[in-house]
């Protein structure tokens, strides 16, 4: 994850590569609820980044080009209600609300994305508090949830402020504490 970038812009093409990746997302059922949203018009950028809120960091907006990962939850209900999906003729109870897994999966392939195009990444979340002002600004359909975003951009060292955050204070857990191999035992 990055959090400093060079200010030059990132080719059109190169932007398109990267979210051309949301068609081959994995999609529970084949509902296809994903959606992105590029960002990359300077001024749009700017008006997304003067918040009054603390909660977005100082990189937000020293990033080229950000890419917001959205799902539409009624994609996955429409799919699953269709002949093929229904069990015992209703909807499945859903284990989880796959929409959001699937918009992980698909934030994911953008950060790969961005890596195979020579770039880098970082994910964030749009606070709570936030989102009506980015809705409008984006002009975002009420059936559209924001999921996350990622900025992109050719990287520069990290700013001395990171060395605080949690990634420099924190330990990484070790693989016994996050694999489990046949059960899970603590």
């Amino acid at each position: 994850m990055v959090r400093h970038y060079r200010p030059e812009p990132i080719p059109r093409e190169t932007l398109e590569r990267i979210a051309a990746t949301v068609r081959r997302a994995p999609s529970a059922g084949f509902s296809q609820g994903q959606r992105l949203i590029v960002v990359d018009d300077p001024a749009l950028l700017a008006q997304l980044g003067s918040t009054t809120s603390e909660d977005l960091e100082p990189w937000f907006e020293s990033a080229p080009a950000h890419v917001l990962v959205l799902t539409r939850e009624a994609d996955y209900h429409e799919r699953y209600t269709k002949d093929d999906k229904l069990q015992d003729g209703a909807e499945i109870e859903w284990p989880a609300p796959f929409w959001f897994v699937d918009a992980g999966a698909a934030l994911m392939l953008v950060l790969l994305a961005a890596i195979d195009e020579g770039l880098a990444a970082g994910v964030y979340g749009v606070p709570v508090e936030e989102e009506p002002r980015w809705r409008e600004l984006l002009v975002i359909p009420d059936d559209l949830r924001i999921v996350a975003g990622a900025t992109v951009g050719r990287p520069l060292p990290d700013p001395s402020w990171s060395k605080v955050t949690s990634r420099a204070t924190q330990r990484r857990r070790t693989l016994d504490e996050l694999v489990g191999w046949n059960r899970w035992s603590a």
